[in-house]
């Protein structure tokens, strides 16, 4: 990958529509962006993508007794990837080797990902299980901010996910827990790529070929585990609900935050992930939330209001050429 091309996790991002290759479109300039809307609106998508993904998620779970966890990530990678496919019509030609190698990890992290929140999913509950991927992305903002102040945000976002699993995990199904971690770190290193891959492919474009390669290697495993499972109507369509929910809106809204929003804000940002997925849990999945629970969405929600607040506060927005 040329590394001489990216820039650091904690700086900006570039703005939708920069891509690989030169272009003679002029310049624009920091005050051709409205500075409100340059520093709420990419919050919004990410909060949007939050709000997306672990309704999708807590449907997934529904799915699972007919189509296995393996199944259900495969319907959802492909699904997904035929629907960015139609939306986009990514162009393959033109883009360097470094392009291909930043997008086919891409696809990789995606893949692993989804693959091993979904096992988590089959042996923990859903809260406990988004409670403890998060702090993949917790990590990366403590280790990438540049602001001593972020990682104030980030340990109290941090005290609000313990709490959250009732101060421990000893009772969860170790194994369990163990995917949800892994799928922790896949996310931090999803954040790391999916900016990558936003500055290197116009809009969603690398994120529609990265999803192809997330669905190919994901394939073989689905058809071991669910084999014409995969073939049923209803199952199909569950499953395309799922890869809309939990795939396209989400990964597309987060890759357009990127472009605009430093990684470690959008880190932080994603520990409202707890909350969201408790409210998913009670809503469709009847998982009720106990008194140490809420108080713990509370510290989480209060964690990220702090960093959203500290990102306005800056009043900056780069925007590249």
């Amino acid at each position: 990958m040329d590394e001489s091309r990216a820039e650091p996790l904690g700086s900006p991002v570039s703005i939708p529509g920069t891509t690989s290759t030169p272009t003679t479109a002029p310049a624009a300039t920091p005050a051709a962006v409205p500075r409100r809307a340059g520093s709420l609106g990419p919050v919004g998508l990410v909060l949007a993508g939050g709000i997306s993904v672990q309704f999708g998620g807590a449907l997934a779970v529904t799915l699972m007794p007919r189509a296995g966890s393996l199944g259900v990530v495969t319907l959802r990678l492909l699904v997904a990837a035929v629907v960015l496919l139609v939306v986009c019509r990514p162009s393959v030609r033109g883009h360097s080797r470094a392009d291909w190698g930043t997008v086919v990890a891409f696809g990789i992290t995606m893949a692993a990902m989804n693959g091993l929140f979904y096992q988590s999913l089959a042996r923990i509950p859903l809260g406990p299980a988004v409670t403890l991927e998060v702090l993949g992305p917790l990590a990366l903002s403590v280790l990438t901010s540049r602001r001593a102040l972020n990682a104030v945000w980030a340990g109290l976002a941090l005290a609000g996910v313990f709490l959250l699993g009732g101060g421990g995990f000893s009772s969860l199904d170790p194994l369990g827990v163990a995917f949800a971690l892994g799928a922790g770190a896949m996310w931090a290193t999803y954040i790391i790529f999916s900016a990558r891959t936003g500055r290197r492919f116009p809009q969603a474009d690398g994120l529609a070929l990265a999803m192809v390669v997330a669905a190919v290697v994901f394939l073989p495993l689905g058809i071991v585990e669910s084999g014409s499972k995969l073939l049923n109507p209803t199952t199909i369509a569950l499953g395309s609900a799922v890869a809309v929910l939990s795939s396209v809106l989400p990964y597309t809204l987060e890759l357009l935050a990127l472009r605009r929003l430093p990684a470690s804000t959008f880190a932080i940002l994603m520990s409202l992930e707890p909350a969201i997925a408790a409210t998913a849990g009670f809503l469709i999945l009847h998982q009720a939330l106990s008194v140490p629970e809420a108080m713990a969405i509370a510290l989480v929600i209060a964690a990220s209001m702090g960093a959203v607040r500290t990102q306005v506060g800056r009043g900056k927005v780069k925007v590249e050429a």
